[in-house]
């Protein structure tokens, strides 16, 4: 529960840990931003790390005179998206198989890998685009490709371009407007307000589909 708390905490205070981490680390903070994106989109087992409110504070710490650099962080946060989705895609390509048999992957929510199966059928390969915008379904989307022998070259065309979007979108969002006074009094509120954007598609969709089943037969 403890651990739990700690994950809250800095995802609702980012921007506070984010500015001590700049502190403590200097320029490794690009290598650890790196990891953490590389994590949350390449391990099937971290789907609880901060993804879209991570991009969002990091723009809003580049708009700064003094803070971090636009270009290295869109590039190099490119790159660990890119990478992150193709390895958790080779993940999926190989455990795929002991899934089909029957056997249970330890840390891996079949109700998640379920939730995402689902989502990809209904939108074939752009659920590899679209996913990069709804938390876990971003972390299960290349693992469901990789298990469903989803073409490798089709996949990075998909991967490359929903990176790119998701990465840049964020930081965009948060050069131009995480500054902003209002923005800033009510930091913590608007990293909410993101989440809640983000899992809004998740939720209609469960709302749809449990009217869709309580439909009787006719």
């Amino acid at each position: 529960m403890e651990y739990l708390k700690q994950i809250l905490d800095l995802i609702l205070h980012i921007d506070h840990h984010l500015a001590e981490m700049i502190v403590d680390y200097g320029a490794w903070i690009y290598a650890l931003m790196f990891l953490i994106v590389f994590c949350e989109t390449g391990l099937v087992v971290t789907p609880f790390l901060p993804g879209d409110s991570l991009l969002f504070a990091l723009g809003t710490f580049a708009a700064r005179s003094d803070g971090l650099s636009f270009s290295v962080l869109a590039v190099s946060l490119i790159v660990a998206a890119i990478i992150g989705d193709s390895v958790n895609y080779w993940i999926g390509s190989w455990i795929g198989p002991r899934i089909f048999r029957g056997e249970k992957i330890r840390f891996l929510n079949p109700k998640h890998l379920e939730r995402t199966h689902e989502f990809y059928e209904r939108y074939g390969g752009k659920t590899i685009i679209l996913a990069r915008f709804v938390p876990i379904v971003r972390t299960f989307a290349p693992f469901v490709a990789g298990m469903g022998r989803m073409t490798y070259r089709r996949f990075m065309v998909y991967n490359v371009v929903g990176g790119i979007l998701w990465v840049v979108g964020f930081l965009l969002l948060g050069f131009h407007f995480g500054n902003l006074p209002a923005v800033k009094r009510n930091f913590t509120l608007v990293i909410v307000g993101i989440i809640i954007v983000s899992i809004l598609p998740g939720v209609f969709e469960f709302i749809r589909e449990w009217r869709r089943t309580r439909k009787p037969a006719l």
